[in-house]
């Protein structure tokens, strides 16, 4: 068994994380996963990827077959990948599965107003989709989204442009273009993408 000072312990821990978020990606690209992008977050030991963008339902298959090859790729270095909204309680930010979601009226010039109306139908199911957005129908969700650490209290719907303290954001570039997309940040880090897609649709569609 390897001795480590301190400083050279932290090194080691930091280069491993890196390692698997490097393998991680590797490893998805590889599959054919439509990985997007990763980088280190607020909370200790904090890692993001990003998934995307894919086609309805699509996105569940993907961000699956993601988290299943993150396991793995975590047990050759011997780490628990945990998914928990927030798995270390404490004065930081939890995790959460910050979806971007966009329609081809969005996209074209002059999409904001429909960006605008889907944000409005989704703000009458707020209750529904937070009972969707994480596997307790909310609980572990609450320990997230308290209205602090760039989040939306749990118990109020709002939006806003660049407010990462909302429960929806308009990136500043999609408001200076007029179209875009926009990105629901309520999802949990353990939610089942099938059923926040599903969840988003139904609020958009009907």
């Amino acid at each position: 068994e390897a001795i480590f000072s301190k400083k050279s312990k932290q090194w080691y821990q930091r280069r491993v994380r890196g390692k698997i978020v490097e393998d991680h990606y590797r490893a998805c690209l590889y599959a054919g996963v439509k990985i997007a992008g990763s980088n280190a977050e607020v909370m200790p030991s904090q890692w993001e990827y990003q998934v995307g963008p894919c086609e309805g339902i699509e996105m569940g298959d993907h961000l699956w077959v993601s988290r299943y090859i993150l396991c793995r790729v975590a047990e050759e270095y011997g780490v628990v990948i945990s998914y928990d909204p927030k798995p270390i309680p404490g004065d930081w930010n939890g995790a959460g599965c910050h979806t971007n979601i966009s329609t081809l009226p969005m996209r074209v010039e002059g999409g904001m107003p429909h960006i605008i109306s889907a944000i409005e139908k989704m703000s009458t199911k707020h209750k529904e989709h937070i009972e969707e957005y994480d596997p307790t129908c909310g609980a572990d969700n609450a320990r997230r989204l308290t209205g602090l650490h760039e989040t939306a209290s749990i118990d109020q719907f709002s939006y806003g442009v660049a407010n990462r303290g909302a429960s929806i954001r308009i990136p500043r570039q999609c408001e200076k273009d007029g179209y875009g997309y926009f990105e629901d940040r309520r999802p949990a880090s353990n939610c089942d993408p099938y059923a926040v897609t599903a969840r988003i649709i139904k609020s958009i569609c009907e």
